[in-house]
């Protein structure tokens, strides 16, 4: 089912929303990395449901416990177990889903490929898959910060339906993001997009946005000029996420606006080393980095599963109307967040260590 992520640094994230709980296998980490739950649960904690009124209600406690490759709080080398239980499963709100197919899910899609699903909170198709990613990020982050001290991974909600903010990606902050419950720098387009929230969920309805991301002090050479290009394979990793529609680096779209000559990032050097004068390649030129930080931009559609009644038809083929019940994000740019920051360590943690192994065969 294409659980499986990642080269070196290779991650395989396992079990259904309404099961007896997720996880995550990490392997590739390196030996005696000092690594506790308590390295985790942060990360976990910022993913987690029912965390603000603006979330899905759910209550999960998402305490992780580290099953296997530590021991004596360092990592052994060998395949890292990460499991995560469920506690606030309610299989009962997802009945009429067994028969009826929610618009924009992947209800119809999973019996058109498997002809069996897990109807319950959508089982693989359902965030709390993520669970894993964030837990195997966090791995990933200290792994980076063991490489590459310098590096340094922020993410936060620009947009949210029409509302977008104003941040500057050299100098925002992790504690700038977690100042309000949105998870946006701008904290007067912060308030409104928490509005704006409350009154879509009051509708039954919700509503989508971008999450805007930048990785700092990454080093030049890191990815590869072909099929793993290192933003080739940022991409695959966002839009892995669930309700992910988009993604762009650098200028994106708004660059094939530009001509070459006002689009072309001059080189300069600065501090002793190459660096560019602007940043519209977002830090990634060939597919190679150029050490400049590299920002990139996710779209996440609005939440598929609403309490507004929709059109739909039964597995049988007959026409329907659907009131979802359960607890549904009405936005889900705040969770998705850490998220966003698991995937880009992930892609950064397996590419540091692929350049590692290369460049130890270097004289």
């Amino acid at each position: 089912m294409g659980s499986i992520f990642g080269q070196v640094f290779r991650i395989a994230t396992w079990g259904e929303s309404h099961g007896g709980g997720v996880g995550v296998v990490i392997e590739g980490c390196p030996p005696r990395l000092p690594l506790s739950e308590t390295d985790i649960q942060p990360a976990l904690d910022r993913r987690r449901p029912g965390q603000s009124d603006i979330v899905t209600p759910r209550k999960e406690s998402d305490i992780c416990r580290i099953l296997s490759g530590v021991t004596g709080g360092l990592t052994t080398g060998t395949p890292i177990s990460i499991m995560v239980p469920n506690e606030d499963q309610r299989s009962e709100a997802y009945a009429e889903m067994e028969t009826m197919y929610r618009p924009s899910h992947a209800d119809y899609t999973y019996d058109a490929k498997y002809g069996v699903r897990a109807v319950a909170g959508g089982g693989r198709a359902s965030a709390r898959e993520t669970i894993g990613r964030v837990a195997a990020g966090a791995v990933a982050g200290k792994v980076l910060a063991a490489l590459h001290p310098g590096i340094e991974i922020v993410a936060w909600v620009s947009s949210i339906h029409d509302l977008a903010g104003a941040v500057d990606p050299l100098s925002v902050k992790s504690a700038d993001v977690e100042a309000n419950v949105v998870r946006c720098p701008d904290a007067a387009i912060a308030e409104k997009m928490i509005e704006l929230i409350k009154r879509v969920r009051g509708e039954g309805d919700s509503v989508g946005g971008t999450i805007e991301c930048v990785i700092r002090g990454v080093p030049a050479g890191l990815g590869d000029p072909v099929f793993d290009k290192l933003e080739a394979d940022l991409a695959k990793a966002a839009l892995s996420l669930p309700a992910t529609k988009g993604f762009e680096i650098g200028s994106g779209f708004a660059g094939t606006r530009l001509r070459g000559s006002e689009h072309n990032d001059a080189f300069v050097m600065r501090g002793g080393r190459v660096a560019t004068a602007t940043n519209r390649s977002g830090g990634v030129q060939g597919g190679i980095s150029n050490g400049e930080p590299i920002v990139f931009r996710v779209a996440f559609k609005p939440t598929a599963t609403i309490s507004k009644a929709q059109q739909t038809v039964t597995a049988s083929g007959e026409a329907a109307e659907l009131k979802a019940r359960g607890r549904h994000d009405p936005c889900v740019l705040p969770r998705a967040v850490p998220m966003v920051e698991a995937m880009a360590a992930l892609v950064l943690c397996d590419h540091a260590l692929r350049q590692r192994a290369q460049d130890c065969l270097q004289g």
